[in-house]
């Protein structure tokens, strides 16, 4: 019941943001113009400088352990290329690709993960680890995936879109970001209260400013067309990924809070930033927001069984 609740406790406050930004649009707070340059202003600003804070924060030499490192890391680009291999195989409509690839191997770490472990072991443990070796592959990934499968990529010359995914790569802020954060983070150096606190209330306006975008631009009839993808990728998201890997992580040795570390890692409900990426990208934002509402809903339930069953086999 304890897991429950803490569950409940990390995903509901998440899909009410969502809700409200619903509910306000109906009421006419948000127009067109007012969402694209609210997801404007999380793409460029709000997204990469909490990302920033994040990996700057995090003490990389101080707790570095390489055999969890690279797995992290090695995992998340296994999955990653074998879920866009799928997406292009099964994927009739070939303009979901993207998102649906996003959106399935994408988790939100910063969200959840620390809040996790925390929560079961009063410190952060191993996740901003975990946070370093996948966020940035998350957000190389993304743009990869998001560029090479954009509508006017299929009529681009092939030097034409590696050029055009080089340059995505180097310029997207989210990643210039991350890399901003690196330093801070491997030379363990703090910033000024100041400063900190100027960074704090930015990157914190960057997760309810981008829920309350995909609420109020959240287009239930277009949705429930693509529900065959959206409850495909939440199957991958939610019950595939753990279920391949952490056998793999717990017979290689994780334990405790580098156990809970991986479970975050591959059963995380989708993350915003993903529908924040997409459709500033040219993806299918409808599909990516249907994403991560149905997988923050059903993460509650999943998270949950998942640390029960890790619990009674006395692994965490």
């Amino acid at each position: 019941m304890d897991n429950l609740i803490f569950c409940l406790n990390a995903t509901v406050p998440i899909f009410a943001i969502i809700l409200l930004g619903r509910l306000l649009r109906g009421r006419n707070f948000f127009s067109k113009q007012t969402l694209a340059e609210i997801d404007k202003l999380s793409f460029k600003v709000l997204l990469p400088i909490l990302l920033f804070r994040d990996i700057a924060a995090g003490r990389i030499t101080e707790q570095f352990d390489p055999k969890f490192f690279f797995f992290c890391a090695g995992v998340t680009a296994l999955y990653f290329f074998a879920i866009w291999a799928g997406a292009a195989l099964f994927l009739r409509d070939k303009s979901m690709v993207g998102a649906f690839t996003q959106g399935a191997f994408r988790g939100s770490q910063a969200i959840l993960g620390v809040a996790f472990v925390q929560n079961l072991y009063g410190d952060a443990g191993l996740v901003p680890l975990m946070i370093v070796a996948s966020v940035p592959l998350y957000n190389i990934f993304s743009v990869l995936v998001l560029t090479v499968t954009a509508p006017d990529a299929r009529t681009a010359d092939h030097h034409g879109v590696v050029r055009r995914t080089l340059r995505g790569i180097i310029t997207n802020p989210i990643i210039l970001g991350i890399l901003a954060g690196l330093p801070f983070s491997l030379l363990s150096i703090d910033f000024p209260p100041m400063a900190d606190k100027f960074l704090s209330m930015l990157g914190g306006c960057a997760t309810p400013m981008a829920l309350l975008s995909i609420g109020a631009g959240f287009e239930g009839a277009k949705a429930i067309k693509k529900l065959g993808p959206t409850c495909a990728a939440a199957f991958i998201k939610l019950i595939l990924l753990p279920v391949i890997f952490l056998p793999i992580a717990v017979h290689m040795g994780f334990r405790e809070q580098a156990l809970v570390a991986i479970v975050i890692l591959c059963g995380a409900p989708s993350t915003v930033s993903g529908y924040v990426m997409a459709k500033n990208m040219g993806g299918d934002h409808v599909l990516s927001s249907s994403i991560i509402v149905l997988t923050t809903v059903l993460s509650a339930v999943t998270l949950t069984l998942t640390l029960f069953i890790l619990r009674s086999f006395a692994l965490i």
